[in-house]
């Protein structure tokens, strides 16, 4: 009783294999038939020739403000960081001495003046000789020069900004002496942020001033710097074969500061490129492949590839605009075999076009 019923079981689960493989082979469609694929068309597009690099930005001027006597602080009239205009003084050192000094050229110099006006006048009267009006002179003139040498270094002692600009830390007190070389604080200029960055030579011939380009901060992640290439660099590096480039951004709004490091982007040349979407590539060691659609069988063909962007490939050769390729589900394809179209013939890798011929 046991072996008639499991020889029952067995040909019952036979019988039901075989209606599957007979539902397979049917017309209407099942596992043994032709594979479903995406269909699309190889496209001309317009593309640009985009070369990346990475560089860091510099301040138009930049400087590390120091004193040019030894003497000590009187007074600092800046703050952290504050925003100053060229000959604004930053820090007075003390002068007493040469305020003196001051008072008593000034004094000497109005006493020779005096003396030479009273010699020139008795001059015209003819009662002293000439020689006496010259060495007034000569007397007049040292004063003078002794007079500008001391409001020379009275001004040494007023220590000013060289040009405008945003200033650093602090790095001194009141009452330090100081001595020429002496750090007291930096000063940028930041309205024009100058970007160095490197190129491969290979890009020398299309990279020249005026080339504008695009700069992009980890700081600003939804916001981009337009720039134009300043200067290319007069030399070639020979360990990495990399020639430097020098480009200026406008920075109105002072957000870039010196030492950001920015992404470069820049179009060297617009072109016209039969570009096919990046999943219909099958690639087999060096080589490229994709299967084209051809009355509704696929074949293999081989294509030279250029650049990838946004999705797209570009086939250097191997293929005619409007050819049509399998964009998805190359791995059920074979070469020769049928294959059945999902959806229309698009022209982008999301957006579906209506059909032309047969797929």
């Amino acid at each position: 009783m046991r072996a008639a019923k499991v020889l029952v079981l067995v040909s019952f689960i036979t019988a039901g294999c075989g209606d599957e493989g007979d539902a397979g082979s049917s017309p209407r469609g099942g596992f043994g038939g032709p594979p479903l694929v995406v269909i699309h068309q190889a496209t001309v597009r317009s593309i640009a020739d985009v070369v990346e690099a990475v560089g860091t930005t510099e301040a138009n001027e930049s400087v590390t403000i120091t004193a040019k006597v030894t003497d000590s602080i009187r007074h600092i009239r800046f703050e952290d960081g504050g925003f100053v205009r060229k000959g604004d003084v930053l820090v007075e050192l003390t002068n007493e001495e040469q305020t003196a000094l001051l008072q008593e050229a000034e004094a000497g110099m109005h006493d020779a003046q005096t003396q030479y006006d009273r010699l020139k006048n008795l001059l015209d009267q003819q009662s002293i000789p000439v020689s006496d009006v010259d060495e007034a002179r000569a007397r007049l003139s040292g004063a003078r020069a002794r007079y500008q040498a001391i409001i020379a270094r009275l001004d040494d002692r007023l220590i000013r900004a060289p040009f405008t600009g945003v200033l650093g830390f602090r790095e001194v007190s009141a009452g330090t002496l100081i001595t020429p070389g002496t750090p007291i604080t930096t000063l940028d200029d930041i309205s024009v942020i100058k970007l160095d960055f490197a190129l491969p030579e290979v890009h020398l011939g299309v990279v020249h001033p005026g080339l504008s380009l695009t700069a992009e901060s980890a700081a600003f992640p939804d916001r981009s710097f337009d720039a134009a290439v300043r200067t290319v660099g007069s030399r070639v590096n020979p360990v990495t074969r990399a020639v430097p480039v020098r480009a200026h951004i406008d920075n109105a709004d002072a957000l870039l500061r010196p030492g950001m490091l920015m992404t470069v982007r820049l179009t060297t040349a617009s072109r016209d490129a039969l570009m096919v979407p990046e999943t219909a590539l099958l690639q087999r060691g060096m080589e490229t492949f994709v299967y084209t659609v051809t009355d509704g069988r696929a074949t293999m063909t081989m294509i030279a590839l250029g650049i990838r962007r946004d999705g797209w490939a570009e086939a250097r050769s191997g293929l005619a605009a409007g050819q049509k390729v399998v964009a998805e589900g190359i791995m059920k394809v074979r070469d020769g075999g049928p294959v059945r179209r999902a959806e229309p013939v698009g022209t982008s890798p999301g957006e579906a076009a209506p059909a032309t011929g047969s797929g």
